[in-house]
């Protein structure tokens, strides 16, 4: 008989999990092995550094395991399988009705948190999921954070990750919100994908329309962001945009346009432009 971690049950996990990954591959899934791995640390509830010493699974983990390859192998989005999002720091609840945070939007987190701080006041538009303002918060404590979220579904995640978190939640459309006073900070992740664009089948299947499209050339609700942006913020604010790859020159301009100063385009961690930012006149 063999023991929980022995040689005979670890060769018989990585058999189930060779096997998995198999057949992921052959469903397209871009990253087999590496989702094979997280949801069999998910049903055995370890890290996936610890499966080396995992025991095998049981019967009924088995099946649940299988279940949830099957569901993979459809392309439906690891984090709905397992309800997590990790996102610099946090472990953020997710699932459908809400965009699954990318970690090229950890670096808009890196591009403003030098410009908050104790007594500045920053604000998230088009919230989604809270990883950004959650992240600000828990990164830099004293920043009074608000996110700001239109969509139901959304909303419903947001609130539940903001739940004991010092980030204030707001249901209203990115344009119309008003706190009744100016902020120190603007930072958005808005919908900006050109309409028609081919996307992979987890996004076009499973992330909210609403978080992805933003109209014919994709600046649709990026121009209200930054007109609510240009209205909100103190005269110096600074703001922080994530964008498309086909966005930065036009952005460019269109801050300038509205007054901005300190322009400045940045690319992501691949060396594609994903961001701009500026500070009010």
């Amino acid at each position: 008989m063999s023991v929980p971690g022995s040689a005979t049950q670890r060769a018989s996990l990585g058999t189930v999990l060779a096997a998995a990954a198999e057949r992921l591959d052959a469903a397209g899934v871009p990253s087999p092995r590496h989702d094979a791995e997280l949801l069999a640390a998910h049903i055995l509830g370890v890290r996936r550094a610890s499966l080396l010493t995992a025991p095998a699974l049981r019967p009924e983990q088995d099946a649940a395991f299988h279940a949830l390859i099957t569901r993979r192998a459809t392309r439906e989005p690891l984090q709905h399988l397992t309800g997590v999002a990790y996102f610099r720091h946090l472990a953020l609840p997710v699932g459908p009705g809400v965009f699954i945070p990318r970690p090229e939007t950890e670096g808009l987190v890196d591009l403003v948190l030098p410009h908050v701080g104790p007594g500045t006041t920053l604000v998230d538009l088009c919230a989604g999921s809270g990883a950004i303002a959650l992240a600000v918060a828990a990164e830099s404590p004293g920043t009074e954070v608000h996110a700001v979220e239109v969509d139901p579904a959304a909303f419903g995640w947001l609130r539940r990750a903001a739940a004991g978190s010092p980030v204030t939640v707001h249901r209203a459309p990115a344009g119309a919100w008003n706190p009744g006073r100016s902020v120190d900070a603007v930072v958005s992740n808005p919908p900006y994908l050109p309409d028609g664009l081919a996307l992979e089948p987890e996004v076009a299947r499973h992330d909210p329309a609403a978080a992805l499209w933003g109209g014919p050339d994709g600046l649709a609700v990026v121009r209200e962001v930054l007109t609510a942006a240009t209205r909100l913020l103190r005269p110096g604010g600074f703001v922080a945009l994530e964008h498309d790859v086909s966005h930065q020159q036009e952005l460019l301009r269109l801050l300038c346009q509205s007054g901005f100063v300190e322009v400045t385009g940045h690319q992501d961690l691949t060396g594609r432009e994903r961001y701009v930012t500026g500070r009010r006149a």
